[in-house]
């Protein structure tokens, strides 16, 4: 379920506009969904492979290139589903979790 939770907000993340992977690690970090460069690279690979995500490799003063990462529509599209789906399923969670304990 966590891995399926980290591709949403990593989604969300992306959608946003272009993100470099380590601002997207840090920001995982920050908000306790930790997260290893050995586990977000494979997920943007993926990402890119299905379609779904793309990037833009920039030059940089020090170092390799950077590659900063963007949605595609269909990444967009796939992206409004996944919401509509938390909504839904979040919705039915607190309905579950709001209704007293039997005795």
């Amino acid at each position: 379920m966590r891995k399926g939770i980290v591709e949403f907000c990593v989604l969300h993340m992306v959608g946003r506009g272009g993100i470099y992977a380590s601002d997207l690690i840090e920001e995982l970090k920050d908000a306790q969904m930790i997260v290893i460069e050995g586990t977000l690279y494979p997920l943007l690979h993926r990402l890119k492979q299905e379609g779904l995500a793309t990037y833009e490799q920039v030059e940089s003063d020090v170092g390799p290139p950077k590659k900063y990462y963007s949605l595609t529509d269909k990444g967009h599209q796939f992206l409004n589903e996944l919401q509509e789906t938390w909504k839904n399923l979040n919705s039915a969670v607190n309905q579950l979790l709001s209704k007293p304990k039997n005795h």
